[in-house]
């Protein structure tokens, strides 16, 4: 295992935690990694019931990664919205959904091969 992907794998957990401590639900963990043309290392799916919620999580995230381990996103997509934001840091991604919107694009099932933790 290289450096790069234990980075990502901290940087996974990290984001995972955040999701938690804000009562994040249905959150999946998607390791990309062994899938030709994966766009990144992982993604981080999860959904909140509104967006003070979505919002918390976010926050959430954004703060622990920035104080465990000094990164800030790459990119930030769908914050004014709140139905669904992404938050790219080039080798994890995680996206926080409603519900709705994670059933209408189905994300998991566009990554089927990957391997999955639930939490």
């Amino acid at each position: 295992m290289t450096r790069e992907n234990t980075n990502s794998e901290k940087l996974a957990h990290t984001v995972v935690e955040a999701i938690q401590d804000k009562k994040g639900e249905q959150i999946k963990l998607l390791d990309l990694r062994s899938l030709d043309n994966a766009v990144s290392d992982f993604f981080i799916i999860c959904e909140a019931q509104s967006s003070p919620q979505i919002n918390a999580i976010f926050e959430s995230v954004d703060e622990n990664v920035k104080k465990q381990l000094g990164e800030d996103p790459f990119q930030i997509e769908g914050r004014a919205e709140s139905t669904w934001v992404l938050m790219d840091y080039v080798n994890v991604v995680v996206h926080i959904f409603k519900p709705e919107a994670r059933d209408f694009y189905k994300l998991e099932a566009l990554w089927a091969d990957a391997k999955v933790k639930n939490y």
